[in-house]
């Protein structure tokens, strides 16, 4: 990585972007990320998020290697991080009688760094919340670019236009498919379904994972918060394509049933009853996105919209590295977004791509297909875990994180205070209400419950 050094004459003047009206899709990780950096600049940031609050727990992510690191360090969040991070433990292949077969340890599993997705997108929106207009409950219901801007309905909220439009919205963004169509021609499916759910921690469990695989299919109980009385629940299965109704609660927990039913790992039993009194699940496909151009004229897309994995993408890292170099161009181009935007996808597609890249392997190497498949992946658990070898494959995993020549574009880390977006970019309900930590909103199903891995 090249670090360039700037002199006080080199800083871009506070409020470059002052003249930018920008609207984010999406109050996840990538939508927070992208909005502190631009409303650090001077821009007007409204962020639009069609749940109620934020959305609290989803799986554990972790950052790795010096792009990562150099990016939460500028944001001033590096030292947040570790306050708040899981303290992950080993997590343990066993057999059916829950004999230990392979243990990992967890420098290779949770990175230099792991929080929760809840955790963090918590702490982005607290630095954010006073110079971003955050509008909860509402979504983009239309979007026309005009030569001076993007005309922009809500499903709830008074029109407005804006300059830019960002989708910061998950892999089944709904920016993109009213930019770009529909998600079928972006959707790439890898042959797996994840899911996860909570259930009681009747393992006695402490920031421990256990995991057991027959072919094709894995169930795995952890316990990343230490919590003595809960704990995680995780599936992940081989399958052809399914057909199913994103929003069935009761449908895809019909679905998952059948995955678990039958395994001879005796916690297994648990596990379907908490599935069966869960009200909460997540629940997807093992995907990715692939689209040639992640801009269309003021509107582009940012993380998993753009360069979506479902899981082993080290996709959060990615998107908060995107948010960095997305502003920094802005910037550059003294907010051009035609300059700026041709400039961020020559910069970041062949690292996005490359990070994603890595999930191809999240299911096979999760729920090997065959026995012999599963020996091999227990072989190469067992080299992970090598004293021997362990430095050489923490190398690796940082290797495709860190493979970006990362510029210091000189983005003020602090605060600009600006005037807040007119009145009329919220409903009356929600413009001015925080979220709650105690909301009950329900996961939309990109979205996972707590204290997943």
């Amino acid at each position: 990585m090249t670090k360039q050094t700037h002199t006080s004459a080199d800083r871009p003047t506070p409020g470059t972007l002052a003249h930018l009206d920008v609207l984010v899709s999406g109050a996840s990780i990538a939508g927070p990320a992208i909005a502190f950096w631009l409303s650090r600049q001077g821009a007007r940031v409204t962020v639009v998020e069609k749940a109620p609050a934020l959305r609290e727990g989803g799986f554990a992510v972790d950052f790795r290697g010096s792009v990562h690191r150099t990016v939460l360090t500028r944001m001033g969040i590096w030292d947040e991080l570790h306050r708040i991070q899981t303290d992950m433990g080993r997590q343990v292949i066993v057999d059916a009688d829950d004999t230990e077969r392979v243990d990992l340890p967890a420098h290779l599993m949770s990175g230099d760094v792991e929080v929760f997705r809840g955790d963090l997108s918590r702490l982005l929106y607290e630095r954010t919340k006073d110079t971003v207009a955050y509008v909860f409950g509402d979504s983009i219901a239309t979007l026309t670019e005009t030569p001076t801007g993007v005309d922009v309905t809500f499903d709830r909220g008074a029109p407005r236009t804006f300059d830019l439009v960002v989708g910061a919205d998950g892999l089944h963004s709904h920016t993109r498919r009213l930019a770009f169509g529909d998600e079928s021609r972006y959707l790439r499916f890898l042959g797996y379904y994840v899911a996860g759910f909570d259930m009681p921690n009747h393992l006695g469990l402490d920031r421990t994972a256990r995991l057991y695989t027959e072919p094709g299919r894995t169930a795995m109980i952890n316990n990343y918060d230490g919590d003595p009385g809960r704990a995680g629940a995780c599936v992940v299965f081989r399958s052809q394509e399914l057909t199913y109704d994103r929003k069935d609660l009761a449908q895809q927990k019909r679905i998952v049933a059948e995955k678990l039913r039958g395994m001879a790992w005796p916690h297994v039993e648990q596990m379907l009853e908490a599935l069966d009194r869960s009200d909460e699940l997540y629940f997807d496909a093992i995907a990715q996105i692939h689209i040639d151009r992640i801009s269309q004229g003021r509107v582009i897309l940012l993380g998993d919209a753009g360069h979506g994995a479902t899981m082993g993408g080290i996709g959060t890292g990615t998107a908060l590295v995107s948010a960095y170099v997305l502003a920094g161009e802005l910037v550059a181009a003294r907010g051009d977004h035609r300059t700026a935007f041709a400039a961020f996808e020559a910069a970041i597609t062949k690292y996005a791509k490359g990070c994603q890249k890595t999930s191809g392997n999240a299911g096979p190497f999760l729920a090997p297909a065959t026995e012999k498949k599963m020996r091999s992946r227990d072989r190469a658990y067992r080299m992970l875990s090598s004293r021997l070898l362990a430095g050489f494959f923490k190398r690796l995993t940082e290797k495709t994180a860190s493979n970006l020549t990362l510029k210091d574009y000189a983005l003020s880390p602090e605060p600009i205070p600006a005037p807040a977006p007119a009145a009329e970019a919220a409903p009356a309900a929600q413009a001015e209400a925080a979220p709650s930590a105690q909301a009950e909103a329900v996961p939309a199903a990109d979205e996972a419950p707590s204290r997943q891995p």
